[in-house]
């Protein structure tokens, strides 16, 4: 692989929420602006290439709105394409910029995403997602995400003894770490107060064991990100965000399978020396249906290329892709921040939280801070930029979520129900 380096140079965002009266091209337009005024030195006709991310064609009503957004913004006489990948969209939109950078091909190159969630209403909205699951099986008979993660975590708690109340602190969390985010669309709904367990167990069940609050947002908004090689980061600017190491991952289309999933039979035999004694152990104990497979396979990619050998000690942040709150529990395990079962003990020992070892979703993450789709890895690497970068007190006008000194964060995103996704390692040197 080619030495060359890649950085997030910066980036700008069109604040999200549930419902935005500007169309996604102006959304995308301003995010863009916002991007430019970080960037006295940058003359637009630089940017080599355009890539773009949005989940789905039916919440745009359109077909190839990349098009009319490259048009909108002038960068038209570019090259460009589309990426899509479900939920990773965003993030196979930055791993993808980044080998083109990291080969050569590129200098810099303008990632842009977004998506429109309410131009329908919520339940066709929810369907149209569901179309990412296997429309010959498990849509056919009623499949919804909110049922699919809440069988994943159901198990989890089976098999490993998280409760209720552990969700809840992962809610509460990410709440009370929003309220310090201006962009958060929490915030901008319910305030700056901060929320309880108590509050948390007054939200109505979704699908148990899943309350409103563990379930990701309905968003529209748009953010885009600058990325470049060394040289165009010297010129531009002075807090480049490195891109350290990348992994990416897969698994079994329909989580059912993945207790006889053969491609992951025998492959981590640590962890299912794991599995409890009081279940009876599938032909595939690990990821089986309770942990993600791609997660792991990602993490020890992204891992060995930045020579990370103990995540916990040396990560300093993490912004996870979790649309429920026991995915981010099933993560830690996943991403070895600890042992397989272990999950509910770093929200119980506050490891996670703001001040932890390892503090998570800072931003407020899929649940709190924002989720349209395509745009949400985005959001979720410009906070750490700006996190890396010291930034937070100037972005956000507050420098609680400030974590002091952080040099390495951790990022991931996955589609369905972790069919496919991957990890990103950043660094501020």
């Amino acid at each position: 692989m080619s030495d060359r380096r890649v950085a997030i140079l910066g980036g700008g965002l069109y604040r999200p929420g549930r419902v935005r009266y500007d169309n996604a091209e102006e959304g995308v337009a301003m995010a863009y602006k916002n991007m430019l005024e970080d960037f006295p030195k940058l003359d637009p006709r630089e940017i080599e290439f355009v890539q773009s991310s949005y989940f789905s064609d039916h919440l745009n009503q359109q077909l190839c709105m990349a098009w009319i957004v490259q048009d909108y913004i002038g960068q038209h006489r570019k090259g460009g394409y589309r990426v899509e990948a479900g939920g990773s969209t965003p993030l196979d939109n930055i791993i993808n910029a980044y080998y083109l950078i990291k080969s050569g091909q590129y200098d810099l190159i303008l990632v842009l995403g977004w998506e429109w969630m309410s131009e329908v209403d919520t339940a066709t909205t929810n369907e149209f997602i569901a179309s990412a699951s296997d429309t010959d099986w498990d849509f056919t008979v009623g499949g919804f995400y909110n049922g699919y993660y809440a069988a994943l975590e159901t198990r989890h708690m089976q098999l490993y003894g998280e409760t209720i109340e552990d969700l809840g602190r992962i809610a509460v969390k990410n709440r009370n770490n929003a309220i310090h985010n201006p962009f958060s669309q929490w915030r901008a709904e319910h305030g700056t107060g901060r929320v309880t367990l108590d509050d948390y167990y007054k939200d109505r069940i979704i699908a148990w064991p899943y309350r409103r609050w563990n379930c990701a947002l309905i968003s529209e908004g748009a953010c885009c990100l600058l990325m470049g090689s060394e040289k165009m980061a010297k010129r531009l600017t002075s807090h480049p965000m490195w891109i350290e190491g990348v992994g990416l991952g897969s698994d079994s289309m329909r989580p059912g399978d993945r207790l006889v999933d053969w491609a992951y039979h025998g492959v981590h035999k640590a962890d299912e020396r794991l599995y409890p004694a009081n279940v009876e152990k599938p032909k595939t104990p690990y990821p089986e249906m309770a942990n993600f497979g791609f997660a792991r396979e990602s993490a020890k990619q992204a891992y060995a290329q930045a020579g990370i050998s103990d995540p916990l000690k040396e990560l300093d942040l993490a912004e996870l892709f979790a649309p429920y709150d026991g995915v981010e529990l099933c993560l830690y395990e996943d991403l070895m921040f600890c042992p397989r079962g272990e999950g509910k003990t770093m929200i119980r020992q506050g490891v996670v939280e703001r001040g932890g070892e390892l503090p998570c979703q800072l931003s407020g993450g899929l649940t709190a801070f924002t989720h349209p789709v395509g745009a949400t890895s985005l959001f979720q690497t410009l906070f750490l930029h700006w996190q890396l970068a010291g930034l937070i007190k100037k972005k956000l006008g507050d420098a609680t979520l400030q974590v002091k000194n952080a040099k390495k964060a951790i990022t991931t995103g996955h589609g369905g129900t972790g069919c496919q996704g991957g990890v990103i390692i950043y660094s501020k040197d």
